[in-house]
């Protein structure tokens, strides 16, 4: 029997005495430590096949966050009207930085973000039908069909760029 083979029976547990409760205990902490370089190493290459973003190094999205809770922050102490400017601000600059990452990741097709995408259109049109002073009971079935239609293609868009994949979890 060559190497291969014996490090094989070792790692299921063929082959060994299994009589005493250190053997048994020895073979799940093996089988564990194949599962622990397993799930590292799937890790590892998740994150290698993520879309890079296109400013490179730079963590853009970071400092949006950063400056989202600044903003907040500022806005719990400031209070009053100016606190809530300072608290759409930083709920804006949230807003912006996952919709990024959710963009380049669905456009990478990397993963999913259909359902994301396509109601931030959809918000997005009732927000300026509202300003343009539309009508409720028009703005909310143009805003549902902006919705479906943005879904679909999204949808589309996804299963074009993964490789005819409609959603990817992991």
């Amino acid at each position: 029997m060559g190497q291969r083979s014996r490090k094989r029976m070792a790692s299921s547990g063929a082959g060994r005495a299994t009589s005493g409760p250190g053997r048994a205990g020895e073979a799940s902490g093996v089988v564990r430590d194949d599962a622990a370089r397993r799930a590292a190493r799937s890790r590892t290459s998740r994150r290698e096949q993520a879309p890079e973003a296109p400013w490179g190094r730079f963590p853009l999205v970071e400092l949006c966050v950063l400056s989202a809770i600044a903003l907040g922050i500022a806005g719990f102490v400031v209070g009053g009207r100016s606190g809530n400017v300072l608290l759409t601000g930083a709920v804006l600059m949230g807003s912006v930085a996952g919709l990024e990452v959710a963009l380049r990741e669905h456009l990478g097709g990397y993963r999913s973000h259909t359902l994301v995408l396509s109601a931030t259109l959809a918000v997005a049109t009732m927000a300026v039908m509202f300003f343009a002073r539309v009508g409720r009971s028009t703005m909310v079935p143009i805003a549902l069909a902006v919705f479906v239609l943005a879904f679909m293609g999204f949808r589309a868009l996804f299963k074009k760029r993964s490789g005819g994949f409609g959603v990817k979890v992991r």
